[in-house]
């Protein structure tokens, strides 16, 4: 594998993402998170799910006149009245993707949609070649497939690249596998099916066991080429795969991958406080890449390294996310040496005696107040010019 191998990110946080609970956008709003998704120059936006409402059809149908230098995909399951929608919604975009998706595990077919393996392949016929007559893109999504037989799954993908997909998605649409368990499925899938080599495959995780990143990361050292993420990891239930995640993992470590993308990764938290405004969905402070202390350090031994060496603490900087200098945050865990840097940074420089006894005061502060802002630095430093023991 080549590290000039570029994955496709395929941006699924107005479709997938907007079904988290609570999380419904305008027309307006979608249009903004589809701007912002623009600049940070993913390949694919899937707009939505034109045949789930008018509105949604009409969202659709704005971001595919008014989006440009990026496709649009709208989603549609086996039929005909959903495929007909989905093109009225994309047909003016102008690289237009019609993704149809059908399930593929016993479970879904048995209890969801009551149907046969038979069938079901049929189906898939019928209707990637009705997509394939409106558009020049088909995607074809096997829903459940991590829960799906392995050899009707291979038939299932050879009947659609068949019909006309050139785009394979293999979905772990309950967030149920493993990192080597759906690597070894690509493995399966790119072994047992005509033709695979000449379509692009994608991967599509969700969070439900916490392993969504991983088990996308592992996909794509597997041969998939295409991954289905959203801002922030937002969707349904614990949602998807984030989307920046992915990006900085393949960005930092180039050598374990051997692949990139093409996201302008400083617009990564422009995109991620766009979308948690619209949506009101707010981003945990821990979250990787986009979370307030991503980059914040409060820790004494942390924060001493960090000052002396990013490269310490620190395996990107901050800045190539969107973020501005690194967060020393100063608490009851931090030392000298942050609290110094602190001070000096607010235009104080106390002198090794007046350090020591600005540090005694900054800890029982801390230890009332839990975090010391700087109008407190700055009551500290002021009363250590007086006299150093007078706090």
């Amino acid at each position: 594998m080549e590290a000039s191998e570029v994955v496709k990110i395929f941006d699924t946080t107005l479709r997938d993402g907007e079904q988290s609970p609570g999380a419904t956008m305008t027309i307006e709003e979608k249009l903004q998170v589809a701007e912002q998704l623009v600049a940070l120059r993913v390949d694919c936006i899937e707009a939505g799910f034109p045949a789930a409402s008018p509105d949604d059809l009409a969202a659709v149908r704005e971001i595919a006149r008014r989006t440009k230098g990026v496709a649009v995909a709208a989603l549609a399951r086996a039929t005909a009245g959903d495929i007909d929608a989905a093109w009225d919604a994309i047909r003016e975009a102008e690289r237009p993707v019609i993704h149809v998706f059908l399930a593929t595990s016993d479970i879904h077919l048995q209890h969801k949609l009551n149907t046969s393996r038979e069938e079901a392949l049929q189906r898939v016929k019928t209707m990637v070649a009705r997509a394939r007559a409106y558009c020049p893109t088909v995607e074809f999504s096997a829903e459940d497939a991590t829960r799906s037989d392995r050899d009707f799954l291979c038939q299932v993908f050879d009947v659609a690249i068949k019909a006309g997909a050139s785009i394979i998605n293999v979905p772990d649409t309950v967030g149920y596998t493993t990192p080597g368990e759906y690597e070894a499925l690509f493995h399966y899938v790119r072994a047992h099916v005509p033709g695979i080599e000449q379509v692009t495959l994608s991967a599509h995780c969700h969070d439900d066991l916490g392993m969504a990143t991983a088990n996308t990361l592992a996909a794509i050292r597997a041969g998939a080429r295409q991954v289905e993420v959203t801002i922030n990891g937002i969707g349904e239930r614990a949602g998807n795969t984030a989307l920046e995640e992915v990006v900085m993992a393949l960005r930092t470590r180039p050598e374990a991958f051997g692949a990139e993308t093409r996201v302008q990764t400083e617009q990564l938290l422009d995109a991620s406080r766009v979308v948690s405004r619209v949506t009101g969905l707010p981003v945990q402070p821990n979250k990787a890449i986009v979370g307030l202390n991503a980059f914040a350090h409060e820790a004494g031994i942390h924060q001493d390294g960090v000052l002396k060496h990013a490269l310490t603490y620190e395996i990107m900087t901050p800045q190539s996310v969107g973020w501005g200098d690194t967060n020393l945050v100063l608490g009851k865990h931090s030392g000298r040496h942050g609290l110094d840097a602190r001070l000096r940074k607010l235009g104080y420089r106390l002198s090794a005696e007046q350090l020591k006894y600005a540090y005694k005061s900054f800890i029982a502060m801390a230890e009332r107040q839990k975090t010391v802002v700087d109008h407190d630095l700055v009551y500290i430093a002021e009363c250590m010019q007086e006299t150093p023991s007078a706090v």
